[in-house]
């Protein structure tokens, strides 16, 4: 297996620091805006987000996680149960403007996170923003806020290392070896 860093822990704070910006072009000073990180490294790149953000807007966004497993369309079809996470979504989403934090692939853990954010209201509106798109999308779902685009093999895994969970910050790109 053939391993290439695509983003270091400094490439990484930069894009979630462009990202920000680019959300406060958008929304202003943030007022109708919460954060929902995908369990579980999009919950990771969401609180990392909010810090941003506070430090910006001298204050905190609201701030909540969301777990898709019970949305997914393939788990009938997994040899294993999946496991069941919390969601755990304290402000209400209506009229809100509730920006989704995850990292893009084919675009179904998305379609899963959409349906499940209806069962704790009717948002103004949800944008996707995501680390890494690697593109190969198998639903017609795209990032409003994309922190680097990076072209794949189908074959090829991108993974992204958090130090929360992981010990260090990096996006790796794994291959075959030729």
């Amino acid at each position: 297996m053939k391993t290439t860093v695509l983003l270091h822990a400094d490439e990484i704070a930069r894009v979630l620091d462009r990202l920000a910006c680019q959300i406060m072009e958008r929304h202003g000073d943030c007022e109708q805006t919460v954060l929902l990180g995908i369990q579980r490294r999009g919950v990771d790149l969401a609180v990392r987000l909010g810090k941003v953000l506070e430090d910006k807007l001298g204050r905190k966004l609201p701030f909540g996680t969301l777990d898709i497993n019970l949305y997914r369309d393939d788990w009938t079809t997994m040899h294993a149960r999946p496991t069941i996470g919390e969601s755990n979504i304290t402000t209400p989403l209506d009229n809100k403007n509730v920006i989704l934090v995850d990292v893009l692939f084919t675009g179904r853990t998305i379609r899963a996170a959409l349906e499940a954010i209806l069962d704790y209201g009717r948002p103004k509106t949800v944008e996707l923003l995501v680390l890494v798109d690697r593109g190969h999308r198998e639903l017609p779902i795209h990032g409003d806020y994309v922190g680097r685009k990076i072209n794949t093999a189908r074959s090829e895994k991108v993974n992204v290392l958090m130090e929360e969970r992981d010990g260090r910050d990096e996006v790796v790109l794994e291959s075959a070896d030729a």
